[in-house]
């Protein structure tokens, strides 16, 4: 994993110190090495930050092709490279590192952007086609790998995160949409916070020529109709036995690197999952991470020390206290550049730390798991409401309040609670409404209720549900499809890339030059479950049904048996007299928030009176709204927006 920076000027040269500038703002996704390219017209430049973890003295970049027509960058891994790096050797390529990222280059070489489909992994990347006069660059399916763009004085400049973008001059100003957008909970694949700077979404390119800019994609879900799906022939067992290989090989090829690998360790089947199956290939005990906090109801490590023991692994338990939280989440908010709804960020962030300072640089994680096997409790609920055909109407209530009394932290996060904007507009669409959209069209009641007036005024009738589906291929990828899938395709366009891999995966560990592995994410695991019966997904109210049994035999009992239990730090609100809690005291009443021209201060500040007089469950709610706000607050005065 590294950073990227790049520029394509259309017209006039660029200054090579802006490249400079923005590459130096990635060190810390780079320690080990620093280089720039510049065309000598200076109309293109490539910058990279390394961390080395393949090919550790050889694989420094840019790369050029043999005949330096073609130079590329890479953030990532590219997994199976060597029998891929193989076959390009047979039809005649020469390659000048041992490193993974060089097959990319040889690959375009032969078949130009059609090389995507072949490469399997995490990563994002920038190349510079002299002779066509095109710069090339991608984003992995999934957006495991960040890749921003802007363009600025008739320059596209492209970086892996946006302060490589502000560095490089881009002005840093808010975008007044892109944060009413978020305020409805419908985070959008191509947008950010920030005014003229996009994303590129998952499964997308750039061509980008001297008289053209196109954004395209190149791969999708594709989850088969629910006829189809129907329609296939196979037994319970065949399905897992193949979710089995695949998974198994997924994990296997993300052993391979020239470093030591380790893993996180929670509670949760996925993490413990991973821990199992790479166990299981490992030469040698590997070493597993696991947060503990001081609240039971959000502390795991007993429960990771057991699996970590089943494993033959080495257990490192991390301690994270509110203090700890308090102390380093404007550094974890910078890192991440984008809005919070609870401390797990920032504990993954400390918990990367820990890693690094262990001697680490690449960890296995869990994420993506519940995105693509329901593991969420959102997703639990759409399976009773929407597969529920045949049931007793009596027993699916009672299943659907027992899901929500089992998960008293999920309440306001991934269950509804309140009041919530209409949805008719996703219900004429989609023909249901996901529990997912419900729940966060509460948050957006609450989070909307502390805005100012005239920001407000700005987007009268803004439908935030609406915007999102606008940018979606409906008719292609939803329509048709079981409920259940649809609600996991929609999640994985928003949340997954825009919180869990941002929050969650790759920033927090790039902000200690950590690189996260994500089998759970290896394309070939996703097109195997998409062929897989809904009920194999969730069975009655237990969920990752296929999981659990694939993976059975290396893990414990404890964790086969337990129910989905979201990574959480327990909430600022609820803990007065802790620092953390005091710091958003005064953060939220005094100049940081005024200095922002989003909210009306005075609500603000009626709702940290009220919170005293509220219930602990219903201060957990607002805790997530209060968290957006302070974050926000962090990132106005870190970024001088």
């Amino acid at each position: 994993m590294c950073g990227i920076t790049a520029f394509f000027s259309r017209k006039s040269p660029a200054t090579a110190d802006s490249l400079q500038r923005a590459t130096a703002a990635l060190h810390h996704r780079g320690p080990d090495n620093q280089s720039q390219w510049v065309s000598p017209d200076r109309r293109v430049g490539l910058g990279h930050a390394r961390l080395s973890i393949i090919d550790l003295r050889g694989g420094d970049q840019p790369i050029a092709s043999e005949d330096e027509s073609l130079r590329i960058i890479v953030n990532g891994e590219f997994y199976d490279f060597e029998r891929i790096r193989r076959e390009l050797e047979a039809r005649g390529h020469r390659f000048r590192t041992h490193s993974d990222s060089e097959i990319a280059l040889h690959l375009y070489e032969d078949v130009g952007v059609n090389c995507l489909p072949q490469l399997r992994g995490e990563f994002a990347f920038a190349l510079w086609d002299r002779n066509n006069q095109t710069l090339f660059a991608a984003r992995d399916r999934f957006g495991i790998k960040p890749l921003f763009y802007a363009w600025h004085n008739d320059t596209l400049y492209l970086a892996s995160e946006v302060k490589a973008l502000f560095a490089a001059g881009v002005p840093a100003r808010w975008d007044h949409e892109g944060f009413y957008q978020g305020a409805s909970g419908f985070g959008l694949p191509d947008r950010t916070l920030f005014e003229g700077v996009f994303q590129v979404p998952p499964g997308h390119y750039i061509l980008a020529t001297p008289g053209s800019f196109r954004l395209l994609h190149y791969w999708d879900f594709d989850y088969p109709t629910a006829t189809g799906l129907a329609s296939q022939q196979g037994d319970d067992q065949s399905y897992i036995e193949r979710f089995r290989a695949q998974l198994d090989e997924a994990v296997r090829l993300r052993m391979r690197a020239d470093v030591p690998v380790g893993c996180y360790l929670s509670g949760g089947l996925d993490s413990c999952a991973v821990l199992g199956l790479a166990a299981r290939h490992a030469r040698e005990p590997i070493h597993a991470f696991t947060l503990t906090f001081d609240q039971a109801a959000y502390d795991e490590s007993s429960i990771a020390q057991e699996m970590a023991a089943h494993a033959g692994a080495k257990f490192y338990p991390i301690p994270i206290q509110q203090s700890d939280l308090a102390d380093h989440f404007a550094d974890a908010i910078w890192h991440a550049e984008t809005l919070c709804f609870n401390g797990h960020g920032i504990s993954k962030y400390l918990l990367s730390r820990a890693v690094r300072d262990a001697g680490y640089k690449v960890v296995f994680t869990g994420e993506g798991s519940d995105e693509i096997l329901g593991g969420y409790a959102h997703f639990r609920s759409d399976m009773l409401l929407h597969n529920a055909q045949g049931q007793d109407p009596a027993e699916v209530q009672r299943l659907l309040k027992e899901l929500e009394d089992s998960n008293p932290v999920s309440r306001g996060l991934l269950l509804p609670a309140g009041d919530a904007v209409p949805l008719d507009s996703v219900k004429r669409t989609l023909g249901f409404v996901p529990t997912w959209f419900q729940t966060f069209a509460g948050a957006a009641v609450k989070r909307r209720s502390l805005l100012s007036g005239a920001f407000k005024a700005e987007f009268p009738d803004h439908d935030g549900a609406r915007v999102f589906l606008n940018q979606l291929d409906v008719a292609g990828q939803l329509t048709g499809r079981d409920p259940l899938n649809q609600a996991l395709y929609l999640w994985s366009k928003s949340m997954l890339p825009n919180y869990v891999l941002t929050l969650l995966g790759d920033r927090m560990e790039m902000a200690h030059s950590i690189e996260g592995r994500v089998p759970f994410l290896d394309h070939h695991v996703i097109e195997c479950l998409r062929q897989v019966p809904v009920s194999l997904k969730i069975r009655g109210t237990t969920e990752k049904h296929i999981l659990r049994e694939a993976t059975r035999s290396v893990i414990t009992d404890t964790v086969y048996r337990r129910q989905k239990h979201p990574f959480l730090s327990p909430p600022v609100s609820t803990l007065p007299g802790e620092r953390f809690h005091e710091m958003m005291q005064e953060t939220l009443r005094g100049q940081a928030l005024r200095s922002l021209p989003f909210y009306d201060q005075k609500r603000v500040v009626a709702l940290l009176d009220g919170l005293p007089a509220m219930s602990d469950q219903d201060r957990t709610v607002w805790d997530q709204v209060l968290m957006t706000v302070l974050s926000a607050c962090v990132l106005q005065e870190r970024f001088k927006l």
